[in-house]
């Protein structure tokens, strides 16, 4: 079962719960409705990998434990509170932006490809201290603003 709460009049976030699954689709296509085009698969991607975390390693499939996606644009950014009912994690590597193609582990390991993955989509990739919760984040392009003097 899907659960949603989108944003109540006056709130700046939405909720999706659901049943540790991955039959993501409707989720991610729920969870991508107001995003734009250009930055829709890749966006797809990253969120699908964290969500097949939360219900794979998190909450081992588990159809009893759920996963809650909180939403938001604030700001000209696009956040993501991602939460599952499991021990918790703790990620063995870092990746950054700058060197995650240095860090990626050996192609033939089963794991630890899809850290990198996010740390590579998301501008901003944060646990929480018991690692049950995953906030991810995505700057939107600002353009520069023009000056009354210019148009002119």
């Amino acid at each position: 079962m899907i659960t949603i709460s989108f944003r109540p009049v006056g709130r700046n976030w939405g909720t999706i719960s659901f049943a540790s699954t991955l039959y993501l689709c409707p989720i991610l296509d729920l969870l991508l409705t107001d995003i734009p085009k250009k930055l829709q698969a890749e966006l797809r991607l990253g969120l699908q990998e964290a969500l097949v975390n939360a219900a794979k390693h998190g909450n081992n499939l588990d159809p009893g434990k759920k996963v809650v996606v909180r939403f938001s644009l604030v700001d000209n950014q696009y956040w993501w509170i991602i939460s599952d009912q499991g021990n918790g994690f703790s990620p063995d590597i870092e990746c950054d932006r700058e060197s995650s193609d240095q860090l990626l582990p050996p192609e033939e390991s089963e794991h630890g490809r899809g850290l990198c993955i996010l740390h590579h989509i998301f501008d901003q990739v944060e646990w929480n201290k018991t690692g049950t919760e995953l906030r991810l984040c995505k700057q939107l392009e600002t353009r520069p603003r023009l000056f009354a003097k210019a148009l002119h």
